[in-house]
């Protein structure tokens, strides 16, 4: 997964801020506010109006990822949160925006995150993702429900 890098824990020694990284990533713990992994006002900027999802878009284009579905999830949250869910959420191409997205962002826990893919992969529809991706862009543009 592909992403502007926005976060760096206290041993990391950034390079710039704008390496696109693979993101593997392990399970985070509870998302504290504000995050002390986000150094810089450029970077909260960027993480606020979605900027370091930009590189993502090549995933739609190859046809990895979608507009819209459930977020792109590592293999610990996988284990972590989705159990016997996995494969239903597993079904669906990832999305750029989706359900949680809308809801709150980052303000949700897991388990509400989990619920709002559970219910998105249940019911998909071209309804549903055009709604949610309507309503994403006003979000994504005032920054709404960014932590």
């Amino acid at each position: 997964m592909l992403k502007f890098r926005t976060m760096w824990s206290a041993g990391d020694k950034a390079a710039s801020l704008f390496t696109v990284e693979a993101v593997t990533g392990s399970v985070p713990g509870c998302k504290a506010s504000p995050d002390r992994r986000i150094t810089s006002r450029f970077a909260a900027f960027c993480r606020r109006f979605s900027l370091d999802e930009l590189p993502q878009l090549i995933h739609v284009v190859r046809g990895e990822m979608s507009l819209v579905g459930p977020r792109p999830l590592t293999a610990g949250e996988l284990e972590a949160y989705y159990g016997p869910d996995t494969t239903g959420v597993l079904q669906l191409r990832p999305g750029l925006t989706g359900l949680w997205q809308l809801m709150g962002r980052n303000r949700l826990t897991y388990a509400q995150r989990r619920r709002l893919d559970l219910l998105l992969v249940r019911r998909a529809s071209a309804g549903l993702y055009l709604r949610i991706l309507l309503l994403s862009i006003p979000r994504v543009l005032t920054g709404a429900g960014a932590s």
